[in-house]
């Protein structure tokens, strides 16, 4: 949408995605990455940790699952979303109540320390969901049935 803030941020996440499905079937994954900022003391020569940003992440339909599939704690990760201001009234207190997350867009490990294999998916006329595409050098997917071996 127009005029949305964007963001993109890069940290580590802090617990296992959950993965949840509405009544409707749509599924959800909430994650919470945190980001610290990392300074350098010129006087001592040793780098500060700074104040560590929270943010709390949502991601929807096959991107929640291919989240809760590929990602767990401590994972960095880089993260581009839409920042949203949720407000809402404490049930106990009456205290209004607001706090920022992210809808996410796009997310991806980082490979600055660590690497990954990339599992292409797509869409299976037969489902609705996504499947894995096979590697073009395993035997297996290229295979032909028995019976049309015999023929």
């Amino acid at each position: 949408m127009a005029n949305e803030t964007t963001i993109t941020m890069v940290g580590n996440l802090t617990a296992d995605p959950e993965l949840r499905f509405l009544p409707n079937g749509t599924a959800m994954v909430k994650f919470t990455i945190a980001s610290t900022p990392r300074t350098l003391d010129r006087q001592s020569g040793e780098w500060k940790d700074g104040d560590p940003l929270f943010l709390t992440c949502t991601g929807w339909r096959d991107l929640a699952e291919h989240i809760a599939e590929s990602l767990t704690k401590g994972t960095r990760v880089l993260v581009c979303g839409r920042l949203k201001l949720s407000r809402w009234e404490d049930k106990e207190t009456k205290e209004k109540r607001s706090a920022y997350g992210l809808d996410v867009d796009e997310i991806g490990p980082s490979l600055r320390f660590a690497q990954a294999k990339v599992q292409r998916m797509h869409r299976s006329s037969k489902s609705d969901g996504f499947i894995p595409d096979a590697p073009q050098d395993d035997a297996w997917s290229i295979a032909a049935p028995a019976s049309a071996a015999a023929a």
